[in-house]
């Protein structure tokens, strides 16, 4: 977990095993839904499938737990 420069937003890294673009659509709708998000992203061609979420308030458990559940493997970088 980092804080932005201007301390107000947190972004959060996770090493996912995301690797498509249609299973970054297939995950859209539901990180679009979470309200403390303010932005994320995929970067597929990472080795890690990095997954970055830029929010308001932290909740890695949560962001795992969501990707689990549609079967992919998702841990939060120190």
């Amino acid at each position: 977990m980092y804080l932005n420069m201007d301390n107000t937003h947190i972004v959060d890294v996770y090493k996912t095993s995301v690797s498509s673009k249609e299973q970054v659509e297939k995950l859209t709708p539901f990180l679009n839904r979470i309200p403390k998000i303010v932005d994320w992203n995929f970067d597929l061609e990472d080795c890690d499938h990095i997954l970055r979420i830029v929010s308001t308030d932290t909740n890695p458990f949560a962001i795992s737990e969501l990707l689990m559940s549609f079967g992919f493997r998702c841990s939060e970088l120190e």
